[in-house]
């Protein structure tokens, strides 16, 4: 296992970059903690599977997620918590990192 740890700057770039510098193609992200400036995050409109909604949260929130990286690239599902106790769900498009860190623990396959 290899942990990735962003403590400044975009979280899905981050995690390509360091996936590329670990020799890791693609991998299994068994775990993603911490906690990101603001961010970007998508779900599917209940009739049309194949579009999204994206929402950008310009709002601090607690990060805990999963996902996979294929051929080089991070696809990654979170949960965000928000002020007012409050949960945002979706596909990760997006996480500034700046005030705190994030932690992502990827397992990698062949």
């Amino acid at each position: 296992m290899h942990v990735i740890e962003i403590q400044e700057g975009e979280l899905v770039s981050e995690i390509s970059r360091q996936a590329k510098e670990l020799g890791i193609l693609n991998g299994a992200i068994v775990s993603l903690i911490g906690a990101a400036d603001s961010f970007v995050v998508s779900t599917m409109p209940a009739k049309d599977p194949t579009a999204d909604n994206i929402t950008e949260y310009d709002m601090t929130g607690e990060m805990t997620g999963t996902g996979e990286i294929v051929d080089g690239k991070p696809h990654v599902h979170v949960v965000m918590g928000v002020e007012g106790d409050r949960g945002v769900t979706g596909h990760l498009h997006s996480a500034q990192i700046g005030h705190w860190f994030a932690r992502v623990y990827v397992i990698p396959v062949s």
